[in-house]
């Protein structure tokens, strides 16, 4: 039997208590799960590559089901390099579900084999998003309550 392996793509500008909600709640259900920390030389990041790669690996260093990684261009293709079955993304709102939705059929029409999981956030972290820590972080605000404690200043 294969093993399932997850791929859990995103920015991670910066990781937050949502983002390891989805992960630990899907630990149980995948062998492994790869975290890939997407680069894309269009979009503007606040913190760098190998410092968001850090808290990553920083906050699940206990957990051998977990690899961190990096990766350029479509999800799929990557997907693919990576021999997984699934990818793994979490929903926090309708919104949310209606966007990763339309991606999920596409990439299903690309490649038919890579199947979506989607996870609803739990309610208590679904109104953190990255975009908020971020703006909080700019305006010198308090956002330790939002992050893991490896991003914590």
């Amino acid at each position: 039997m294969s093993k399932k392996i997850a791929l859990f793509p995103g920015s991670f500008d910066p990781i937050t208590l949502g983002h390891l909600d989805i992960i630990e709640r899907a630990l149980p259900l995948f062998d492994e799960i790869r975290i890939a920390v997407g680069t894309n030389s269009a979009k503007k990041y606040l913190f760098s590559l190998e410092q968001r790669v850090s808290w990553i690996e920083a906050t699940f260093a206990g957990e051998p089901k977990i690899k961190v990684i990096t990766y350029e261009g479509l999800t799929v293709d990557f997907a693919q390099e990576q021999g997984v079955n699934f990818l793994l993304r979490g929903l926090r709102n309708p919104a949310d579900f209606e966007f990763e939705k339309a991606i999920a059929q596409a990439n299903r029409e690309m490649v038919p084999t890579l199947e979506t999981v989607f996870l609803l956030t739990s309610a208590r972290y679904a109104y953190i998003s990255s975009s908020i820590v971020r703006e909080v972080y700019n305006h010198s605000g308090d956002y330790s309550r939002f992050v893991p404690d490896a991003v914590k200043p």
